[in-house]
């Protein structure tokens, strides 16, 4: 069987300093299965995977915005993603790269596949909400979800660039992260994706458009949604639900999903734009929801992680946001103490609705 690039490992890829070509992927790997830690063992699945003759990758999506599905990729489509990526950010051989993400997902195998294709000395760890290693290294490139950012504040001057994914960073997060030395983005993308197809940098104007990376075009539907067209990564066109501002082919503003709109007695209601604005006077993490209601369909809460504390005084504070609109200020407030999970460290949104009942 002629070779693909798949099978192209980089001679300068290290994995926790161990040389991997695509020889012994097989050996690496089933050490990590038999040998290893639990969190390890999706790694050795991954590379037990990379290294067969197979063309496809089974992945499951995270669940997040909707039930978790499997979906099939080709290597050639991730091999592409990981050189858009390296293009975009200029990553060299040899530079220095940490993998803190968990294995099951996407984001955390995308992180092995740039180090094989781009020839990166890669870092792994076991994936917690506070992953930077004690050492002394510097990474040149970390991908992260905002909740181990928020823990990892004092270390990022040790990182070069930072891709910040999984949810959006709110306004409390991005102000922390602008008086520091690391270059963040915040990410757009999803497994279908294979990862991000754009990004933005974190800077003091939180209005910033996301970029896409190279090969990459995005269009609206007719409900205003992101249609992305990026043929190295998807044989198709990719229908999204996000709905976004188009700028031009490879720019737009992201406003939140098509399916995740409360219509509160007649007004429509975009939970990540709100979230957004309330980010201001929320150190916790939290999110908002509708509820049914007999007057207004559905009526807007908040829930938010931790103890319960007073919720008149968390309203007060709403009210105090300056370009908070009436209808954007909770009915009730929420207290869980600990927000369920998918298994790639994001929130699971409706579980947790499920324990306030």
């Amino acid at each position: 069987m002629e070779h693909q690039t798949w099978h192209r490992i980089h001679p300068e890829f290290r994995l926790n300093g161990i040389p991997c070509a695509f020889e012994n992927l097989f050996e690496v790997g089933y050490s990590f299965v038999k040998e290893g830690e639990e969190f390890e063992d999706p790694i050795g699945d991954f590379l037990l995977d990379w290294g067969s003759q197979k063309s496809t990758l089974q992945v499951s999506t995270s669940g997040s915005t909707g039930k978790p599905k499997t979906i099939t990729l080709l290597k050639e489509q991730m091999v592409n993603s990981a050189l858009a990526t390296g293009e975009y950010f200029n990553l060299k051989p040899k530079q220095k790269a940490l993998l803190c993400l968990p294995c099951t997902g996407i984001a955390g195998k995308m992180m092995l596949v740039r180090a094989m294709v781009l020839g990166l000395h890669l870092d792994y760890v076991e994936p917690s909400s506070s992953p930077m290693p004690n050492n002394d290294k510097i990474y040149d490139f970390v991908a992260m979800v905002p909740l181990q950012v928020q823990n990892s504040l004092h270390q990022l001057s040790r990182v070069q660039q930072l891709i910040v994914g999984g949810a959006p960073v709110d306004a409390n997060l991005r102000k922390r992260l602008v008086d520091l030395p690391v270059q963040a983005f915040e990410t757009y993308g999803m497994t279908e994706t294979i990862t991000h197809i754009a990004v933005k940098r974190i800077d003091e104007e939180a209005l910033n458009p996301f970029e896409t990376l190279p090969n990459v075009r995005v269009s609206q539907d007719d409900r205003g949604c992101l249609v992305i067209d990026a043929p190295k990564i998807s044989d198709g066109k990719i229908i999204t639900n996000d709905l976004v501002e188009l700028i031009n082919d490879n720019k737009f503003y992201w406003l939140g999903r098509y399916d995740s709109i409360i219509n509160s007695g007649g007004v429509k209601l975009v939970p990540e734009k709100i979230e957004e604005k309330l980010s201001e006077v929320l150190g916790k993490r939290f999110f908002v929801a509708g509820q049914p209601d007999e007057a207004l369909g559905h009526r807007l809460i908040l829930v938010v992680e931790g103890e319960p504390s007073d919720p008149q005084k968390i309203i007060q504070n709403i009210k105090g946001i300056q370009n908070i609109a009436k209808f954007e200020i909770p009915k009730q407030v929420y207290f869980v103490k600990s927000f369920v999970e998918t298994s790639t460290k994001k929130v699971d949104r409706k579980k947790t609705m499920e324990l306030i009942g």
